[in-house]
């Protein structure tokens, strides 16, 4: 495998993963791209807890609009918590929520076996949970915090 294949398979994976995740409330449109900018304002979030959202728009590269509804909809969703910085309380500090959200633990919840099984319709049962573990085996390597 090279740069450009690995870089192809991240968004096939990032496909499979985005149908894979449970319609939100009110059902906002995926089209737009709102589950994928939302998830990595998260994690984003999560891996930079007290940031800011000009701190986020400097890391993803993502405008600050998108940052901003983001936020938005994930502070709706209970999953991030915003607090003035108690140094300069002009400025709006996020942090993950102390507790997982009923949305969150939805999401977390929700397998990838359907989503998985659609785009890859040749592939056996059996195949499907070698795939999937491997999956797991790769996260658990690439991501491990969000293994625990």
């Amino acid at each position: 495998m090279n740069g450009v294949e690995l870089f192809l398979l991240g968004r096939a994976l990032m496909k499979i993963g985005e149908e894979s995740l449970p319609e939100p409330p009110g059902g906002a449109d995926r089209q737009a791209g709102g589950a994928r900018l939302t998830l990595i304002v998260a994690g984003d979030v999560a891996a930079h807890p007290g940031t800011t959202v000009s701190e986020i728009v400097g890391r993803t590269g993502l405008p600050q609009s998108q940052v901003s509804t983001a936020v938005a909809r994930l502070r709706e969703a209970g999953s991030v918590e915003a607090a003035p910085d108690p140094a300069d309380r002009r400025r709006t500090l996020l942090h993950p929520a102390a507790e997982p959200s009923p949305r969150v633990a939805e999401v977390r919840a929700t397998s990838i076996g359907p989503a998985l099984a659609a785009a890859l319709p040749a592939v056996t049962p059996a195949e499907l949970r070698q795939l999937t573990a491997a999956l797991d085996l790769l996260a658990h390597h690439l991501r491990p915090t969000t293994r625990a």
